[in-house]
Parts: C-alpha cells; structure tokens; sequence
C-alpha cells in the first residue's frame, strides 16, 4: 500500500479529484487481509462495502470544501480501544462489549476522513510482550513467521508492516507500542503520558497506559500524533503540557547517551549489540555526541514494573472488568495478574518512594543529553522459545522499555538494521515529557540516513 498520511495531507485537492484511487486502496487493503488471514492480526473486520460506501461519503463531503487531512487512509485500531459498532474484547472473547462511541483518539482520526476496517490482535487484555498470548493465534514478526511479532499491540504493528493499512493505533504500558515496531521494521511512536486522551481505552495500567502509533515512517507518525493529540477533560490522566522543545527536534549539532559495552544486554545473541553500536555511529554522523550514561536507574525502575506492585494496579484494573479466576483468561494471563497477591499495600508505597528517587536520578542524566537511545528490545525470540518459557522470555523482552512509562519518558521507535537470520532490530529514542516533537525530529533525521531503510548485517559481519 503506497499510501502516505504526509503525503495525502499536502495533496488534498488531487485525491478528491481522483477518488478512485481511495476506492482502489480500500479494496487492495481488503484483498491483502483476506489474502493474509494466517497473519493472525485482525480479530474483527468491518465488512468491505461499509468501508467503500463511508469513503464514498467522505469524498462527497470532502467535494463541498470541508477539509479532511486524512481522506479516506485505511487504519486499524488495536482491540482494547473502542471503535463505535464495532466489538471490543481486548483478546477475551467472554469480555466482549460494543461501545456506543469511539475512543476520544478513534473519534479525532475518522473526524479527520481516515476510515476504520476493524479491530486487531494483542496479548490478552494487553499484558504480554510477545504477540503470542491471544486466543486468536499468535502473530508473528512480518519478516519471519518463527519469531514473536512483539506485543502487546501486534496485530495493530503486522497489519502496518504488511501492508494492510496505512497506520493503526496501539497502547504502551510497558512497551507495547515499540517492542513490535522494532521487530517489524516500522516505526512506533509512545506519547507523553496523557497528551493523547486514553478515554475509551480498556484499562491496563491506567496511570501509565497511553495510546501508540504504528506507522512507516516518522513523518507519518507525527501527522497522526498532530490529530490525536490534546488535552481532554473527560479524562482524568490527560495532562496539559509543561512545555515544548522545538518541533525541529535539536540544533545540528545534538548530545545523545548511549549505553556503556557492559550495560548491553543482549541475553546470548550478541550479533544484536553490533547492531546497536552501529546506529550509535549513525547518530554521530548526523551530528551527534555521544554520552555513556548510568543505565542502572533505567533498569531498576524496569524491574520495578515485572517484579514490583505495578502488577497490582493492573489486576484491580482488570478484576473490574472480568473474573480474573475465571476460565474465560488464558493460564499465562491469569498467572500474571495472581502474582499482584504477593504484594501489600507497604509493599506499593515503598515501590512509589523508591520510583520517585529513581526519577530523579534519570533527570540529572536527562539534563546532560538531548535524547537517550537503546535497543528497542534486547533480541528476537522464536515462537517456539516464548511458548516453552512465556514468563521469563517476556520480561527479557522489556528489559529496554518496561522504564519508560514509569520514568514519565516519551519514545520514539525507528528500524535500524537486520540480523543475518532477517529479523529486523529497532532503536529507541527517549526524552523527559513533553519533548515529543524533538524526539520526533531527531528520528527523522536518523531516518534520512539511511534513506528510509534499515542496513543488513551480514553472517560474519
């Protein structure tokens, strides 16, 4: 799919003029879904016709002069987010409900003209890593069906990477919204914590959950990220930005901290930190100085989210919802969430305390650099590898983003290169809140480095 949400933006006029080509797009995106039903993305599609008569009616809007920056660009939207008429299950099908409104995101994109085509796969009720935890198939990673797509979000990050929609929306808990961009060779954009409104979202960790972006390019993303984002009364984890570094992102010259050689943890596949090294060598080609930095507050504010009471918080808010005993949730999801038994409320606060000096420590680093890049995650894994060991393998896989959110960092996730096996293996930008529009201009320019396209690491080399 040729389609570019920049590009139809700036060439609004042309594309009602020859709305045949939306048309045209509409049903290649259908044709490639029905072709591609092994992928496992999709758990509800809007039926074919509906998606083409509400483009028709778009282009007859579009016609009067009313301006529609995303008309008719197909999107999916990951099924923990409410689409009006359409089933959320969060990957539970006893869960199943239909929302009489969209989700304050949703609402903003198909006011704008994009269209919908339905509601896509993720880790059961979000807590998972992998893409392998839904009673609706695995997905795997586009570029090799044995390894793990990432997750939670992966049917939202395989529909973008194959080609079945434009863009689509996913969460970021924990890194649900970079994990499966790093491993299907797009991009994955994290928000500031409440710059876009998380009303209608099917809570997770409410006080850190935030609704992501998948997409093919970084242009693209922030075209998105323009729609969505905004403060929302309605929502009581909506937050009114502080402030704003330059939309440009950095002067030509920039500092970013990278990882120290024993701080790279790549849990036996080495191969994956020389392709970490070498996008460091990028951004020093595109004018940036490296700085090592202390990764262990990262990594002890990361642990806090796999090993500490934030899975407390997540299983008050899924027993509000369903019968986390109950047979309606799969072994692995309801063993996550019995493990919240094991923490007291002594426990939390403690947890809190200590998070709160950890923030402070990762804001005196912050304050010497102008973005911090690690792996998007440490390595792939083969389906086969997460299913004989889904506990440990998962929480390998956060081992670069489970911090984020706790940290209150936003996050910029951009393909880098390929290991010789073909899997592709992502970068990670973070920066303190707020400073979203920077992040997004350096990964533009990392990005432009490349021409758009990540390098192959060859056997050997």
């Amino acid at each position: 799919m040729n389609q570019s949400v920049a590009r139809s933006r700036t060439n609004h006029e042309a594309i009602v003029r020859n709305s045949s080509l939306l048309l045209e797009a509409i049903e290649t995106a259908y044709d490639r879904i029905e072709a591609e039903r092994d992928r496992n993305c999709w758990i509800h599609l809007r039926p074919r016709e509906e998606a083409l008569e509400q483009c028709r009616k778009l282009v007859a809007r579009a016609r009067t002069g009313e301006n529609l920056p995303l008309l008719g660009i197909p999107f999916g939207v990951k099924d923990n987010i409410d689409v009006e008429g359409m089933p959320t299950t969060a990957a539970c099908p006893a869960f199943s409900y239909t929302p009489w409104h969209s989700a304050h995101s949703v609402e903003r994109l198909t006011a704008a003209g994009a269209i919908c085509l339905g509601k896509t796969n993720l880790d059961q009720f979000a807590t998972g890593l992998s893409g392998a935890r839904s009673p609706h198939g695995a997905c795997a990673s586009v570029a090799d069906a044995r390894y793990v797509a990432g997750g939670s979000s992966s049917g939202s990050a395989v529909a973008v990477a194959a080609g079945h929609v434009v863009f689509a929306l996913g969460t970021d808990t924990g890194g649900s919204g970079r994990i499966p961009a790093g491993f299907n060779n797009i991009v994955g954009i994290k928000p500031t914590i409440g710059l876009v409104s998380s009303r209608g979202l099917v809570p997770n960790c409410p006080t850190i959950d935030c609704v992501s972006v998948f997409c093919n390019s970084v242009s693209d993303g922030e075209a998105i990220l323009d729609i969505i984002e905004g403060f929302d009364f309605e929502d009581p984890y909506s937050r009114l930005p502080r402030t704003f570094l330059p939309a440009n992102g950095a002067a030509p010259s920039f500092r970013f901290g990278r990882l120290a050689s024993a701080d790279l943890e790549c849990f036996g596949m080495p191969e994956c930190g020389e392709l970490y090294e070498r996008a460091c060598e990028r951004f020093a080609q595109i004018g940036g100085t490296a700085i090592e930095v202390d990764f262990a507050p990262f990594r002890q504010a990361g642990e806090l989210m796999f090993s500490g009471p934030w899975v407390a918080e997540r299983h008050s808010a899924i027993a509000t919802l369903v019968d986390v005993e109950s047979s309606s949730l799969l072994d692995v999801t309801r063993t996550v969430l019995g493990s919240a038994a094991g923490y007291s409320a002594t426990d939390t606060f403690g947890a809190i305390h200590r998070l709160h000096r950890l923030r402070r420590n990762a804001e005196a680093i912050f304050a010497g650099i102008d973005a911090l890049v690690v792996p998007t995650a440490p390595r792939p894994f083969t389906l086969e590898e997460m299913q004989r060991d889904p506990i440990t393998l998962n929480n390998r896989l956060g081992y670069y983003s489970y911090f984020a959110n706790l940290l209150d960092l936003c996050g910029v996730a951009i393909p880098n290169a390929t290991l010789p096996n073909g899997m592709p293996m992502g970068v990670t930008l973070l920066a303190p809140a707020w400073h979203d529009r920077a992040l997004i201009g350096l990964a533009r320019r990392f990005e432009a480095s490349a021409g758009g396209a990540a390098f192959e690491l060859k056997p050997g080399g």
